[in-house]
Parts: structure tokens; C-alpha cells; sequence
């Protein structure tokens, strides 16, 4: 039995109804017709559905029925059949369905209608996806089949290492009563290779359920008193041979890593169509299927049957994280305070291929490490538990990334459908309109005590849910306003039947979808913070949030500017009100942003007095809210603003270039500023939070910021700061660090950080060495007396009148003039000394 593939045994005749997560979708035409395959993971192991003789269809309007026959026959493109339904489109037209069993004539039958003119609908929904949507299943699957069960065999290599999997076939699939709590396994993967693309090793690491499991896979000749964790093989076939191996032994049903997709998994698809070797890390001994980004042709994605591939990058923007840069030293130095075992992270290559030559156990220890420390990364932001819930919540696949449109449709579609409507096609929208962003208030500069935040709670999604804003209540809305005949009739709908929004925009009262799919959402969330489950309320908080900018993106099939101008608009309207109300109280607005309003309360308050007028404002407007709603639309406000902040010392900056020495304060910035809470400095949009500027400037920053805000003397520190910057004593902090974002030849501008990695590729090659700076490198650079000079590679004189100039110099300018301190009053002469 270990030595054929795929085998079958028969087992009991089973009907018992299983539960599991899903891993993998597929789709595949077969002789007999459409196969759906489904891997899953269960409580007893790993199970792959088959799941025969699927049809996929798509939509057109039934007037074009009869041409549309003819067409199909005209170019010999075979059907299933043509359906009219009681369904419709946005625009009310009855429509009739067209289903194919096989995936080619569905594809050629889209292409031929649409050249003819023929709009087909829902034409690129694929049938697993529509499969498991009609169904509401997302991630968690129920499944039941009375035919005999088999188990499946994978013979991956000629030493027989098989991964066993139970196949299931005539199953019936529904989403599960209850939740089942499911464990995946994971595994860390990473590669170290020459710049050529040479393997020299593979690292493998995993701790599930506290087992600790370490490998590097070594091309080399065993060493004495090498840690046993590193396995030699004797040349680079070999060694994918054994990773193969390896991958189906220890039986991941999760590959992590960083940049795992593009870099890892690609280069050892390469490596191994170099040695035509059967890349063969599928559960069922299959190659994974790539396809490209058609955005991004060099991005790409990978499917594995009964594997998922998480990237920690991807993985860790889709779950709203920022850093100033996602290389693996910088997060692991941020989240966990480790670092990489290298001298030199960024331009780590040399030391890498050194290390093969001369030191492979510290080879195998920094390979180790990498795998080891994005395996805690993933701990540490409980990754894996947020893309699970992510997968259940929404209907996306684990390893999607991105995807909020996706989501949209997957929780929408099979409500619209119960309701009697096809959804609309990508452009279908009015393009003509135009929904403006949030409203940001222009800012009153100063230097502030006591400034108060009070923030509306989700204030995108409460809109939603407050004004029944929907793309099928749109629809049934303004299909109500068009059948009454006067405006007093109007007036009573608007009461009854329909809620005004805006640019012409009337939503249903009843029949709607999307506001219900929030305040579920909402209440899954609240039991998420109850259960300190940071990472499912993570998970609901971005889909919520998403909402807004789904319905407001070209790229969304329900797009229409209507539905997002009155999220927007109506926004604009409620900070506006509530800025008014505030101030009617006798309290100053100075600044407000989309859902937050700043208040200044009062320098004279005491701390414990300007929270209680903040808890005051709070319970005031949303009472005021509340009573507005109900009396101008008959509706009950959802509305939840929060006082959420407490500014001891605040200070909002004019916009810079603006004199305040002449007395003009009254210019602010907007999303800048910087504030003291409970002794903590809070800095948004300012140097200190900027990778584009230098450790200096950050440090002088926070350092006189303090000092202002405690009331300390400045001028003494600012003299000592210019005067030890021109002595030397700083010069480890004036170096400016930056990522290339594009191929250098690409950009027509040359920026200072792109000059610098012009200067260091040519002295590189001028030492006859390889070029190393180009897409995604991270360049360090330095202002000297000559110029721009790469860090590594300078032997100019720093120029310490740019630092002041360009460094301290605007920092010190936003804030000096509010104490009445002009910078270069203070430091001019200690200047000319030098």
C-alpha cells in the first residue's frame, strides 16, 4: 500500500454529519463535469471533499434570451440549459440564468456575449466561492455522506513518505449549527540562497501545542559537534528532495514565513524546475498552482491542495499593523525586542554566503533563527487565530489578502439573491457623482492645557446602521420616492416608508441587508471585548470599517456614489452639529477629524474637573443625538460618541512657512499634532513618528516637547543639543534610512536617498563587486560638505549647518513662537563660532 499513490480502502458505510475547517478550494472540469474539490481540517484529521457534477452560471437580462440561444449555438458553445427566474436586476428587469458544467464553454460563452453586447451578470463569481456563499458557509463546514469512505495516499518520493487524508465523495455540505474548535498546525519556513539564487539551506521551525520542533536542511559535509537540529545533504537536489520530505512528514496544514510566497516557495519552485523535480508539497502529492497579480506582475499567488501559505508581511498590514519598515529584524526588534543573528541586516547577503563557505553552523543558526523569530511574531499578534476568524466571518479564503470587496460579496450576495434581486456589475454606478472624503475642521494653532477628544465610536458603520444605508434599500427606496406624486406625500413616506440621504438618495426603512450584518457584527464584537479576544474583535473591527470604503471603491460591483456620499456628507454634518452644540456650551472647538472632536476646556480646570465636563459632553451629545434623530427622520440614533482622551498639555502646530513672529497664528495643520496624557507624550503626524526623518531630530523633539509641556527652561538644552551636533557627538544619529520603493531606473526625479544608491552600486562595481542596491533595498545615506554620500561608503565631513537648518530648525520653529522663543535668535551666533 506505501508504494502506489492515491489508494483507496473501503471503510463502514457511513452517514454521520462531520464538521471542519476549510483549508483549500479547487475547482476543475472532468469528464463527467465540474468537480469541486474542498480540503478540510478536522478533529480527526485531514479530509478532502469531492463533490461532483457542478454547474456555474451566470446571469443575463431575459428580453436578450432568444439571441442569446442563438449565439451560443451559432458558436457551438454547449449549455446546460437557459432558466428565467423570478429574480431581477437593479434596474428591474427580469433575468434568466445560463448554466454550464463545464468551466471552458462558461469562460468562452462570457467572452463571446460580451462582444456581441450582451451584459452578463455575477460572470465572476467561481463555483466554489458561489458554491459555499449560497450555503452561508464561510469557514466552518458541516458535511455529511452516505457512500463508502476512502483514505488517500500521497506517495511523494521513492521512500515512500506518505501523508494520509481521508476522501469523501457524494457529500452534502451546509454551514454548521455550532462552531467546532479546530487546531491547525503550523510550519516556518525559510530559505538562505546566493544572490544568484543558489541554495545553500532551509530552515524549519514549529511549536504546536508546546512541541518544539527545529531543522535546517545544509548543503555540506557533516561537522563534528554541529548542533543535531542541522541535517547535511550532499548537493542542492538533494536538498529539495529532503525538504519535500520533510514538508510531507511533518504534515503542516499552515506554511509561515516572510515573504514565503515571493521569495521562498518561488525560488524552490524555480530550483526545482532547474532539476525537473516534481515540486510536490500538496497534500494529495500535487504542485502547487501559481498565478500572477494582474496588478503587480511581479507578485504572486500560490495554491497548494490542503495547504494554506500565511505571510507575515501580508499578513500583518491586512491586520492593520504599521511600521516604519516590515523587514524581519525591524518588526521582530519592535514586537518582540529581538533581532536577527547577522552583523548587518539590511545588506546581509555577503555575511550569508561567508558563513556557507566558512561557517555553516552559524549558517544554520541565523537560518534557525529567522524561522524561529517569525514563528513568535505570529504568537505575539495572534496571527493565525485572526485569519482564522477572519475566514469565518467573512466567507474569504484563509490565506486571502486583502479582499474586503470579496467579503462584501460573500456576506451580501445570498441575502440579495433571497430577496429577489442579481447583483449589479462593476461600473454599473453613477460616475458622475462624486463622495467626498471625511471632514477634517480647520484647526486653531496653540499651545493648549487641558484639550478634551471626544470620538465618535465606529462612526462610518453607525451611519450605516442608523440611516439603513444599503445598495438594495437604496434601490427599493428610490423606487418608493419616484412613485409619490407631491412633496406632502414625500413628507409621509419620509416618515413611514424611506429615509432622505443624499445627492438624491432615498434608503428602504425595511428592507435591507447591511445594517443588520453591522449591528450583528457589532454585538459578535462587544462579546469579543468582554472575552479580551483582541484578535476576533481586530478581525470584526476592520471588516466594519471596510464597509465605507467598499461601497465608496470603483472596484466593488455595488459602487454607487450615492450610497457612500451619504455616509460622508452625513458626517460632515453630524461633526459639524456636535462642534456647534460644544461650543454653545462655552467650551472652545480647536480641531476635528472625521470621527474625533478636540475640545479645550480650560487651562484653569484641574485634571479631575476637565474629565468629568469630558464624561458630561459625552452623555449631553449623545442624548441630544438621540432626540434630533427621532424628531427630524424618525429614527433611532446608533449613534456612540465617546470622551476617549484627556490632554494635560496639547499643541497643534501652524501649518509651516507661516511667520508667527509677525504675530499670524491663526493658520493651523491639520492631522499634526502632539500632546501629554497621563505623562506620555502622543505624537501624530510629526517628525517623531516619521521614517523620513533622522534619530536626532526624533530625540530633540521629544525631548523639548517635554520640556515645554512641564513648563521647563528650553534654551539652555537647545544651545547644548546645536553645540554638541557640532562637535560630533551625534554623528550615529544623522543618518537618514530609506527603502527603494521602485526600480531605480524608473524614477524620472531623483530623490536624495535614490542618488545615494546610485553613488554607492557604482562604487561597488568600481570594487568589482555586485550591484546591491535596487527595488525594496534599504539605503542609508548621510549630508556632507560634498553632498549626499552612502553611509557605507563616505569619507566627507558631515554638514552640521544642514542638520540645524533642516533638522532641528523646523521643529523648533513649530513650537518656540507660542513661548515666545525664536530659534534663530537663540543659537545664530553660537552658529557663526563653529
Amino acid at each position: 500500500m506505501l508504494g502506489t499513490k492515491n489508494i483507496c480502502m473501503d471503510n463502514i458505510l457511513s452517514s454521520n454529519t462531520n464538521s471542519g475547517f476549510l483549508l483549500t478550494r479547487q475547482v476543475k472540469d472532468t469528464i463527467s463535469g465540474i468537480q469541486i474539490l474542498l480540503w478540510l481540517k478536522t478533529n480527526t484529521g485531514v479530509v478532502k471533499l469531492e463533490i461532483e457534477n457542478e454547474l456555474v452560471v451566470f446571469f443575463i437580462e431575459q428580453p436578450f434570451s432568444d439571441l442569446v440561444r442563438k449565439v451560443l449555438f451559432d458558436y457551438n458553445i454547449h449549455f446546460v440549459k437557459l432558466q428565467p427566474l423570478r429574480l431581477k436586476t437593479f434596474n428591474q428587469q427580469p433575468v434568466t440564468a445560463i448554466y454550464f458544467n463545464a468551466m471552458h464553454n462558461f469562460y468562452r460563452a462570457r467572452q463571446v456575449l460580451k462582444q456581441q453586447g450582451i451584459k452578463c451578470y455575477e460572470d465572476d463569481i467561481r463555483p466554489e466561492d458561489r458554491f459555499l456563499m449560497e450555503r452561508h458557509i464561510t469557514a466552518d463546514i458541516s458535511f455529511t455522506s452516505n457512500t463508502r469512505q476512502a483514505n488517500g495516499f500521497s506517495n511523494l518520493l521513492a521512500n515512500n513518505a506518505n501523508t494520509p487524508y481521508q476522501v469523501i465523495k457524494q457529500v452534502k455540505c451546509k454551514k454548521p449549527v455550532s462552531e467546532e474548535k479546530i487546531s491547525l498546525s503550523m510550519l516556518s519556513i525559510d530559505i538562505e540562497c546566493s544572490m544568484q539564487g543558489e541554495l545553500y539551506s532551509i530552515g524549519l521551525y514549529a511549536n504546536n501545542d508546546s512541541v518544539e520542533f527545529k531543522r535546517v536542511l545544509m548543503i555540506g559535509e557533516a561537522e563534528k559537534n554541529s548542533d543535531n537540529y542541522i541535517h547535511w545533504l550532499a548537493d542542492e537536489k538533494a536538498l529539495l528532495q529532503r525538504f519535500i520530505q520533510d514538508v510531507s512528514t511533518f504534515d503542516a496544514d499552515v506554511f509561515i514565513g516572510w515573504n514565503v510566497i515571493n521569495f521562498d516557495l518561488l525560488l524552490l519552485q524555480k530550483r526545482c524546475d532547474y532539476y525537473q523535480l516534481k515540486f510536490a508539497i500538496g497534500r494529495d502529492g500535487s504542485q502547487p498552482h501559481w498565478r500572477k497579480n494582474t496588478n503587480n506582475a511581479e507578485h504572486y499567488f500560490i495554491e497548494i491542495a490542503g495547504r494554506v501559505v500565511l505571510d507575515g508581511i501580508d499578513l500583518l498590514k491586512t491586520a492593520t499593523y504599521s511600521f516604519a519598515s516590515f523587514s524581519l529584524d525591524n518588526v521582530a526588534r519592535s514586537l518582540l525586542g529581538l533581532s536577527k543573528k547577522v552583523e548587518d541586516a539590511d545588506n546581509r547577503v555577503k555575511e550569508i554566503t561567508y558563513n556557507f563557505n566558512h561557517n555553516k553552523p552559524a549558517l544554520a543558526e541565523y537560518n534557525l533563527e529567522d524561522c524561529r523569530l517569525v514563528w513568535l511574531i505570529f504568537e505575539k499578534t495572534q496571527l493565525l487565530p485572526f485569519a482564522k476568524l477572519r475566514a469565518q466571518l467573512t466567507g474569504l479564503a484563509i490565506d486571502r489578502v486583502g479582499g474586503s470587496v470579496a467579503a462584501f460579496t460573500n456576506l451580501y450576495l445570498p441575502k440579495l439573491h433571497r430577496s429577489g434581486y442579481i447583483a449589479p456589475n462593476m461600473g454599473d454606478g453613477d460616475l458622475n457623482l462624486v463622495s467626498p472624503g471625511g471632514y477634517v475642521m480647520d484647526s486653531v494653532p496653540g499651545l493648549y492645557e487641558n484639550v478634551l477628544v471626544l470620538d465618535f465610536k465606529s462612526l462610518y458603520p453607525s451611519i450605516i446602521r442608523t440611516f439603513k444605508i444599503d445598495p438594495m434599500g437604496l434601490i427599493e427606496g428610490v423606487k418608493i420616492q419616484r412613485t409619490l406624486q407631491s412633496s406632502e406625500q414625500l413628507s409621509q413616506a419620509l416618515k413611514s416608508k424611506i429615509i432622505e440621504g443624499f445627492d438624491g438618495a432615498y434608503f428602504s426603512r425595511t428592507k435591507h441587508f447591511l445594517p443588520d450584518i453591522i449591528e450583528s457584527l457589532w454585538l459578535e464584537r462587544d462579546k469579543a471585548k468582554c472575552q479580551n479576544n483582541a484578535a476576533l474583535s481586530q478581525a470584526i473591527k476592520i471588516i466594519m470599517n471596510s464597509f465605507y470604503g467598499i461601497l465608496g471603491s470603483t472596484g466593488c460591483r455595488f459602487f454607487d456614489p450615492r450610497l457612500s456620499g451619504s455616509i460622508t456628507k452625513r458626517s460632515h454634518e453630524l461633526l459639524k452639529t456636535t462642534g456647534a452644540w460644544i461650543s454653545a456650551e462655552g467650551y472652545q472647538v480647536i480641531y476635528g477629524d472625521t470621527d474625533s472632536i478636540f475640545v479645550a476646556v480650560g487651562a484653569e480646570k484641574s485634571a479631575e474637573h476637565a474629565q468629568k465636563i469630558g464624561k458630561q459632553l459625552q452623555d449631553y451629545i449623545n442624548a441630544k443625538w438621540q432626540t434630533e434623530l427621532r424628531e427630524v427622520f424618525n429614527i433611532n440614533s446608533q449613534l456612540e460618541i465617546e470622551f476617549e482622551t484627556h490632554f494635560t498639555r496639547f499643541f497643534m502646530p501652524t501649518i509651516r512657512g507661516i511667520n508667527l513672529v509677525k504675530g499670524n497664528k491663526n493658520i493651523g495643520t491639520k492631522k499634526r499634532y502632539a500632546g501629554l496624557v497621563k505623562d506620555q507624550l502622543v505624537f501624530k503626524g510629526l517628525e517623531s513618528v516619521r521614517s523620513d526623518w533622522t534619530a536626532l531630530s526624533k530625540d530633540f523633539q521629544q525631548a523639548l516637547y517635554k520640556r515645554i509641556f512641564n513648563n521647563e527652561p528650553v534654551q539652555d538644552y537647545i544651545k547644548d543639543i546645536v553645540e554638541r551636533l557640532k562637535r560630533g557627538q551625534f554623528d550615529d544619529k544623522l543618518i537618514y534610512q530609506k527603502k527603494i520603493r521602485r526600480k531605480l531606473a524608473d524614477y524620472v526625479n531623483t530623490p536624495p536617498h535614490i542618488k545615494a544608491a546610485i553613488i554607492a552600486n557604482k562604487e561597488l562595481l568600481r570594487r568589482d563587486i555586485d550591484k546591491r542596491y535596487d527595488h525594496r533595498s534599504t539605503i542609508q545615506y548621510i549630508m556632507t560638505i560634498d553632498g549626499i554620500r552612502p553611509l557605507e561608503f563616505n569619507q566627507s565631513k558631515l554638514d552640521y549647518d544642514f542638520y540645524v537648518e533642516k533638522q532641528l530648525k523646523p521643529i523648533a520653529d513649530d513650537i518656540l513662537p507660542f513661548i515666545d522663543i525664536d530659534f534663530d535668535s537663540l543659537v545664530g551666533r553660537q552658529m557663526d563660532l563653529f
